[in-house]
């Protein structure tokens, strides 16, 4: 099964990569962006068995720093 992980710095955190592409952005002329975040993904290619509990359990632990960013699990159809 492959599984998709999204990762993204939480609400009020510092962004300051999204703050670099933010500005490049105006620079280039591209008027009308008002916010830039900029997060990860992360594919894991997991046995069927794999259960929701031990995604979460690996997200907390390792795939996201659960302290400053949010982590979604979508699970991708074949």
């Amino acid at each position: 099964m492959k599984v998709r992980i999204h990762v993204s710095l939480k609400p009020g955190v510092l962004d300051p990569q999204g703050r670099a592409v933010h500005h490049a952005l105006d620079g280039l002329g591209f008027s009308g962006v008002e916010d830039v975040r900029i997060g990860r993904l992360v594919e894991l290619e997991v046995a069927d068995t794999t259960t929701d509990e031990a995604l979460a359990e690996m997200c907390e632990k390792l795939l996201a720093n659960t302290v400053i960013e949010n982590y979604r699990i979508e699970k991708v159809a074949a």
